[in-house]
């Protein structure tokens, strides 16, 4: 990884006054390259507890699904280098929060502060009526910023794995969903989704499948998932009936059954889920969990 210094652009930069040593400058981050702002955020990230690096063609696809706003999004610089950066996304009345960081050896400058304290402004600026954002459970100096600006805890969220195995076939019938059936059933789902789960993430991404069972019992249910050639994921679903563990066991089974050689990444389930439960006794497992909080629009 390139860990040289990214100049910013000399025009248009906004100064901000945050009393500190260092004369901290932040600048729309639609003022660079996504290979630049790749490059940053990838430095901002080398010694992060869960790394999650980019490559160019990732945040470009990042950027599109989750409706990141490069005129919102801001880069901080000191000395005409890049030293963090925050993107927000926007989508009707609510705001996103996203790979948010600064590079190691300039943390604890206020920094962080001066980033979140931009993407607030900016998303209060077009009245967006909630901020939501995501942290990893156990990044304690995050967990206090965001509760020092108004954050609040709102749910606890798993992102689970499953190494490919074989599993046996279920004795159910399954009813393949088209495109229209799919994002019919991903608006009607019940409680709030995080913003990754949303039905205009899942509209944006390609590869997108489901299918629907009905248990003799009269039990429903419905999963949604992005199959590419090399794993699953983004699995979304609804379940309807006296056992919904169970029914979401045989979901997950049928799924399984029919891609048994792709690995499996799925985030952002509840962790107050109790079909979780039907993922474990399947082969899933925790890879970390995130604490997501909202800001109301303050007037």
């Amino acid at each position: 990884m390139n860990s040289s210094p990214i100049h910013h652009p000399k025009e248009n930069s906004k100064p901000l006054d945050l009393n500190s040593q260092m004369p901290i400058k932040l600048v729309t981050a639609e003022k660079y390259t996504i290979d630049q702002l790749t490059n940053a955020y990838n430095q901002t990230r080398v010694d992060y507890m869960v790394p999650m690096p980019m490559n160019v063609a990732r945040l470009a696809e990042y950027i599109h699904l989750y409706e990141i706003d490069l005129s919102q999004s801001l880069v901080a610089l000191v000395n005409g280098n890049i030293v963090g950066l925050g993107m927000l996304g926007l989508r009707e009345k609510r705001s996103w929060i996203t790979r948010l960081g600064v590079v190691a050896n300039q943390r604890a400058q206020g920094i962080g502060q001066a980033l979140m304290e931009g993407l607030i402004a900016n998303s209060d600026a077009l009245e967006k009526d909630t901020i939501m954002l995501e942290v990893i459970v156990g990044n304690i100096p995050a967990l206090r910023l965001f509760d020092k600006l108004g954050f609040k805890e709102h749910s606890e969220l798993l992102i689970l794995r499953r190494a490919p195995e074989l599993v046996a076939k279920p004795t159910s019938k399954i009813y393949p969903m088209d495109k229209g059936n799919i994002f019919y059933c991903l608006k009607n789902r019940k409680g709030f989704q995080a913003w990754t789960n949303q039905v205009e993430s899942l509209y944006r991404a390609k590869g997108i499948h489901g299918f629907q069972i009905y248990t003799p019992s009269g039990g429903h249910g419905t999963i949604v998932y992005q199959r590419t050639m090399f794993n699953l994921s983004r699995i979304m679903f609804e379940t309807e009936g006296d056992d919904e563990e169970g029914i979401m066991f045989e979901l997950l089974q049928h799924l399984h059954h029919q891609h048994p050689d792709l690995d499996t990444y799925t985030e952002n389930i509840p962790v107050e889920d109790h079909r979780v439960q039907a993922f474990y006794r399947i082969g899933y497992f925790d890879v970390f969990r995130r604490i997501e909080m909202h800001r109301q629009l303050v007037i």
